[in-house]
């Protein structure tokens, strides 16, 4: 095995072939890679700025409503009275033949619906009584009774459904999103996030990661409260006039450095740190909740200065009219292996009347023609019982979501499963469908957004996926 010394291997790497070789060569490089993109990305310095997709998208911006932890689908849509029929016995042999359970033996004993259902709109949507706010605006959602994913463990099923795939690194759907519309906000980030709940995302930052696409498609996690983010302030004696030379110097430095090497990690930084200086002055404004009125913060369940599911529903409105892009809500608290009719009613208690007045509070705006809003975790739970008599187990096999406003018709169910809600049998929607789905609406052929990594181009639905047409309006 031949030993290269240090130094030669630094002068065969790529980035000491751009940067020595010159500015020339190393911008036709680029541009022959750009080139080769299904979706032509813009110049370095513009990569932010709006952009056009396929055709006329409906949705131009989305809202999503994570339920981290995965919420029971039979305790909240998918009413099943043939499995209180059931309660306490075996399931039949042919329901659980080669299921592979996350904790549970498959043999368990069937666990009965806790709660109860009720029709309600003109649509006549079937729901938990631990929905009333829902039921009110039912017939502006459109509920997808037959979700199904690949994975049945937290954190690979939280980043399947956010990134397309199981395992870490690729690109979130919020990235993909921003990549390819831009942002219409200059004085905020294009894909803002924010978390409540009892922990953070089991997937981490993962789930609002760009991967391989360039930095300026990271998410940004927000705070409800306090700083929107950590260190946005200056520190004691930096006034407003010191940073702005300081970034000015920096970005002099940075741009001699850009042209050396077309590194698009460079412009990235530039930015970033334009971005944090302007939002300086218009993230605290906009994250200040007093000047709602009384009664939009009483609609929601708003308290300002309390960090809340509530306020960051509210604030994701007040982003979107601002021209943010992606704004996505984590809550995660859904994970009842135990404690699940307790459990349900306190995490419904938190999350339902906000979920409803976002969709009201869009409406009356204006705002939900072109605003997609989602409602959904990482999968569902299993019709067999957990922990005593009141837990169920992680479900890939079936689960439901819902979606509203963006071109979504509106007052619909689609997908049925079977009589205990194990399986989905009809209109079986994948993870892969319901992001080709998203991307449609967003204007985009999810076949040909792509982006060229390691020889080969990837895009959100990797090689699979199909639109649901019976979600469209």
């Amino acid at each position: 095995m031949t030993t290269i010394d240090f130094e030669t291997g630094r002068q065969l790497t790529r980035r000491w072939f751009f940067q020595d070789c010159g500015v020339g060569l190393a911008t036709a490089a680029l541009g022959s890679l750009m080139a080769g993109q299904s979706y032509a990305a813009p110049a370095l310095t513009d990569s932010m700025l709006p952009k056009q997709p396929h055709f006329a998208p409906k949705a131009k911006r989305v809202i999503y409503l994570f339920m981290a932890g995965a919420p029971s689908h039979l305790e909240l849509f998918d009413n099943k009275p043939e499995l209180a029929k059931w309660d306490g016995k075996a399931p039949p042999a042919e329901l659980i033949k080669d299921y592979r359970a996350a904790f549970i033996n498959p043999n368990s004993t069937l666990l009965g619906p806790k709660f109860k259902f009720a029709r309600h709109g003109e649509s006549g949507a079937e729901l938990s009584e631990l929905l009333p706010h829902l039921a009110k605006v039912v017939d502006n959602v459109a509920i997808v009774k037959s979700m199904v994913t690949d994975a049945f463990n937290h954190a690979p099923g939280q980043i399947m459904m956010n990134t397309g795939a199981q395992q870490f690194g690729r690109p979130s759907m919020g990235a993909w999103s921003l990549y390819g519309l831009g942002s219409e906000s200059q004085d905020l980030p294009g894909f803002i996030v924010f978390s409540s709940g009892s922990k953070g995302p089991s997937g981490g930052q993962s789930n609002w990661g760009c991967g391989f696409l360039p930095t300026v498609n990271q998410g940004v996690l927000f705070r409800s409260s306090g700083e929107p983010v950590l260190f946005l302030d200056n520190p004691r004696g930096i006034d407003r006039q010191i940073q702005r030379e300081s970034l000015d110097s920096l970005r002099q430095l940075n741009e001699l450095r850009l042209q050396a090497t077309g590194d698009r990690e460079i412009a990235a930084r530039i930015s970033s740190y334009e971005m944090a200086y302007r939002m300086q002055a218009s993230a605290p404004e906009l994250m200040d909740l007093s000047n709602e009125t009384k009664a939009t913060l009483e609609m929601y369940g708003a308290e300002p200065g309390k960090s809340s599911f509530a306020n960051n529903c509210l604030l994701a409105r007040r982003l979107v009219e601002k021209g943010v892009r992606f704004v996505q809500l984590f809550h995660e608290a859904w994970d009842h292996h135990g404690g699940l009719v307790n459990g349900l009613k306190d995490q419904c208690g938190k999350t339902d009347q906000a979920s409803a007045a976002l969709i009201m509070d869009l409406k009356q705006r204006g705002l939900l023609e072109d605003t997609l809003v989602i409602w959904g975790g990482e999968f569902g739970r299993t019709p067999m019982v957990q922990g005593g008599n009141d837990g169920r187990d992680h479900h890939p096999n079936c689960f439901s979501m819902w979606m509203a406003g963006g071109g979504v018709k509106p007052g619909i169910t689609i997908g049925e499963s079977d009589e205990f809600g194990f399986n989905a049998t009809a209109d079986r929607v994948h993870v892969h469908d319901l992001h080709a789905t998203i991307m449609h609406l967003m204007g985009f052929d999810h076949t040909k957004l792509t982006y060229r990594f390691q020889g080969r181009d990837f895009r959100l639905t990797d090689v699979h996926g199909n639109v649901v047409q019976k979600l469209l309006a």
